[in-house]
């Protein structure tokens, strides 16, 4: 499945503060990225709660100002970025602390990164495919703080942003979009609603799935990857049954990160089903993920089967990829994962429409089997 004769582009994180309680090194995170002015981006679910206050209040101690956005949808749009970066503007504002989940996380990036530039923000989709480059000098500063364990979103170089007219999700990358500095604090995910535990948690799993059986050269993801996938096996199911188990919690923060750093070697049709339902239904990404998961490792069994036999080896999970599969159905039905996306609000009627938005998602290019309208159409079906 993998060619080490394949040219690859390999990057990893950036500067992790990884622990209970580091919050507390926020406004000094921000002295060390020269950010005097900074603007707190998150979601309106998070903007009320303790933790985030926590956060503004201590910046507002050490001097840096208490200033907030959080106009944020569960899928950001580029609505929501032009408000953002008027905020950011209004505010002379010289960095960005993105704070929360990945819709928070996402969008606060794009702020950083489309303040000063010239062009649409769609102009520089993938990476500029369109010729048209990003100029790096005026990305301004960027501190990530992770609330969820899930998208690990703090560790990227890229955004997800949905067009709210065309209702595709777009992925905006860039090497300076990643954070300078990540606090990774777990005590910040304890108070979190068990849906979005759940969530979030089958995200960062499904993150490593997807990196494991993508069929692209890129061994040190890979090892990643399969750790990622142990750690979410392993305290997930603890984390359900006590919230308040801090170990549990920090190893799902660290698996966050590592699927988000896994998937450099790619995702694949999980993602590439589930981006357009988001976007037409504005669904849960990890719940989605999860709902759609077991209907497409069917569909990739004939190239992934030996590999997901090393996997449920290394999990520890009897039966080959027949136990894996099993093991992972169980796992959901005990996290209340609805069996099928009808149980997110998804219905039929859009099934054309979102199987042509699928083969063309940027995820579908590194499914380990080629994802084609008739697929997503018969994988829509099963799902839905």
């Amino acid at each position: 499945m993998t060619n080490p004769t394949q040219t690859a582009d390999w990057s990893y994180p950036t500067a992790i503060r990884f622990g209970a309680g580091r919050i507390v090194e926020l406004a000094d995170a921000c002295s060390k990225a020269g950010i005097a002015r900074p603007l707190l981006v998150t979601d309106r679910g998070l903007a009320g709660l303790p933790i985030t206050q926590n956060a503004l209040e201590l910046l507002e101690t050490a001097g840096l100002g208490r200033a907030m956005f959080s106009d944020v949808d569960p899928n950001p749009t580029e609505v929501n970025l032009a408000a953002g970066i008027e905020a950011f503007k209004a505010g002379k504002h010289d960095g960005v602390i993105v704070f929360g989940g990945g819709s928070g996380i996402d969008l606060g990036k794009m702020i950083a990164f489309m303040a000063d530039q010239s062009g649409s923000v769609w102009d520089y989709e993938n990476g500029g495919g369109q010729g048209i480059c990003a100029n790096a000098d005026v990305i301004h500063p960027i501190i990530a703080v992770a609330t969820t364990a899930g998208t690990g979103s703090e560790v990227g170089r890229a955004s997800v942003l949905t067009n709210s007219k065309t209702h595709v999700k777009k992925i905006i990358a860039h090497p300076k979009i990643l954070p300078t500095i990540v606090i990774s604090d777990p005590e910040l995910t304890v108070g979190l609603p068990e849906v979005i535990t759940v969530g979030t948690g089958m995200d960062a799993f499904i993150h490593s799935l997807e990196a494991f059986s993508s069929p692209f050269y890129h061994p040190m993801s890979q090892g990643i990857a399969l750790e990622g996938m142990r750690l979410v096996n392993e305290n997930l199911p603890l984390v359900i049954a006590d919230p308040t188990d801090i170990i549990a919690r920090g190893h799902m923060m660290s698996a966050a990160s590592m699927g988000a750093v896994a998937f450099q070697k790619g995702l694949g049709a999980i993602h590439a089903l589930s981006h357009p339902v988001g976007a037409n239904y504005n669904t849960h990404h990890g719940m989605t993920n999860a709902v759609v998961m077991p209907f497409v490792l069917k569909f990739n069994r004939p190239a992934i089967e030996r590999r997901m036999e090393q996997a449920a080896a290394y999990l520890g999970i009897e039966g080959g990829f027949d136990g894996f599969y099993d093991h992972l159905m169980a796992m959901r039905e005990s996290f209340g994962v609805p069996a099928k996306l009808n149980g997110l609000g998804v219905d039929t009627k859009q099934i054309e429409t979102l199987a042509a938005a699928a083969i063309i998602d940027p995820c579908a290019g590194s499914n380990p089997v080629k994802l084609t309208l008739e697929a997503a159409r018969a994988l829509y079906e099963q799902c839905i």
